[in-house]
């Protein structure tokens, strides 16, 4: 196996643990740090695919933006975000489930030919001039129908509503 498969499988490893316990800890802010260490995992996948653009968004939208948009949106939300209420977790069914679904996917990469190709090359300055000339004013309204939705889910599950 040559280094960079070697990565690959690491960083493979680190982002199906850290998904794992993302689902599997008990407290909510600690369910948040992992899904943060889990972005940056993808990211360093993103890095290692030759896909910079890729990585570096997912580093500054996902494992910033969105990661301290949930530890501020629990703050405010939650009087005591080490509490028992803010427990979260998965039972037995959702685990049974998720099992069976690697195994599922397991079985169908085994049965693919070993010589598939599932990353391609792109050109980055297309991607760009896509997302951001013809398709920039829908980002900038998904960017505001999500600030609504925030919004309304603060002003939902604040204390003392009447």
């Amino acid at each position: 196996m040559i280094v960079e498969e070697l990565a690959f499988l690491a960083l493979a490893a680190i982002a199906v643990g850290t998904a794992l316990a993302a689902l599997l800890v008990r407290e909510l802010v600690h369910t948040i740090l992992w899904v943060s260490v889990f972005f940056v995992s993808l990211s360093a996948i993103y890095f290692l695919l030759s896909a910079p653009f890729l990585g570096v968004l997912q580093l500054g939208v996902y494992a910033g933006a969105v990661t301290i948009l949930l530890l501020f949106g629990v703050m405010v939300t939650r009087k005591r975000i080490f509490a028992r209420e803010a427990a979260t977790g998965i039972g037995p069914f959702p685990l049974a489930l998720a099992l069976l679904a690697i195994v599922v996917l397991a079985v169908v990469a085994a049965s693919l030919p070993q010589q598939v190709t599932l990353v391609r090359s792109y050109d980055v300055t297309l991607l760009s001039t896509t997302l951001f000339n013809q398709d920039g004013a829908w980002l900038v309204l998904l960017g505001l129908v999500m600030l609504s939705a925030l919004s309304g889910a603060i002003y939902l599950v604040r204390e003392g509503r009447e």
